[in-house]
């Protein structure tokens, strides 16, 4: 049986962004209502629009925005009520690799500095900090000359495996990948996602990777997770959610992705309408229902819940309820 690495149980993030109409206070919902598990071992994609919420639910994870309501389970500690000592463990075992490199890193520090710095505020000697800086390095596959290099004199496919680096020199268990190749050349994502897939092998980690990129998560993942205006609208495995998507979000999300094979072009596809919502200005009902060609009454005025169509695969949509197994 598979065991859980990170628990997300009715997570909440709300943003006040003020008062709305009557003076009530009003909320920008990034995260609302997720519950969502990812195994030890398994890698995990996360995709949506731009606004869905995605890097929120990254940063709440990471308890680098604080929670408004639910649970973030690791390691069976919940994060909401953890000690300091829990939370440095966490720090730990939990790390991230950034969208843009070259913003993370100082550049005024070398490459051996920014690799050694999160080792150095966890108590590590100098001395030992240095040699796991050398062996980070390595596990990258990048010579040892480049430690005493700045940010300006590498290329943006060096920057990303330095910044690989720096999150594995803590050793950690998961890794928080937000848009890992998106500022990177074809043919440099291309050798980062391998190198990301070797390293997953090799060290037995659990990756939750962010991306737009339908493609990276076909080739990465194996399970994907879509959310859509603060909310998971579909997780599945891989092959389902891509074979046979189930939410007509994620049926428009596949269908505007480029076609990488010719015989397939030309051929009629289902293209969502419309723009992403506000999540300050939520729709009554189901988030999609302005946009969805197939939305009901029902749809516009009650919330769809999850519904399990196979023992892996959940789709919060009320035209799925017949194909519930829960039945």
């Amino acid at each position: 049986m598979a065991e859980a690495a990170i628990e997300l149980r009715n997570l909440k993030k709300y943003f006040n962004v003020g008062k709305g109409p009557g003076g009530a206070k009003a909320y920008a919902k990034a995260v609302d209502d997720i519950t969502l598990t990812i195994n030890k071992g398994e890698v995990v994609g996360l995709v949506g629009e731009s606004g869905s919420g995605k890097t929120t639910l990254a940063r709440v994870i990471l308890r680098l925005t604080s929670i408004t309501g639910g649970q973030v389970i690791f390691n069976g500690v919940d994060l909401a009520k953890a000690s300091r000592d829990d939370m440095k463990k966490m720090r730990t075992d939990v790390s991230v690799v950034f969208q843009d490199p070259a913003s993370n890193l100082n550049p005024r520090e070398t490459v051996m500095s920014s690799i050694m710095r999160p080792l150095v505020l966890h108590g590590t000697s100098k001395a030992e900090a240095k040699q796991k800086a050398i062996d980070a390095l390595g596990l990258v596959k990048m010579d040892t000359r480049y430690l005493y290099s700045y940010p300006h004199q590498l290329s943006g496919g060096q920057l990303q495996r330095i910044a690989i680096a720096r999150a594995l020199v803590m050793n950690p268990k998961v890794m928080i990948l937000d848009e890992p190749t998106s500022a990177l050349d074809i043919s440099v994502q291309a050798q980062i996602l391998n190198l990301l897939l070797d390293l997953q092998e090799s060290l037995k980690l659990t990756y939750l990777v962010i991306t737009h990129d339908l493609n990276v998560i076909r080739y990465i993942s194996d399970r994907i997770a879509v959310m859509y205006l603060g909310r998971l609208v579909e997780y599945g495995p891989t092959e389902e959610v891509i074979g046979n998507p189930r939410h007509p979000y994620t049926k428009g999300l596949m269908a505007a992705s480029p076609i990488l094979n010719p015989h397939d072009r030309g051929k009629e596809k289902y293209m969502m309408e419309g723009e992403p919502g506000s999540l300050i200005n939520l729709p009554t009902g189901c988030h999609f229902n302005p946009r969805c060609p197939y939305a009901t009454d029902r749809c516009r005025s009650e919330l769809p819940q999850d519904v399990r169509i196979s023992p892996l695969h959940q789709v919060a949509c009320f035209l799925q309820e017949e194909f519930s197994i829960d039945k």
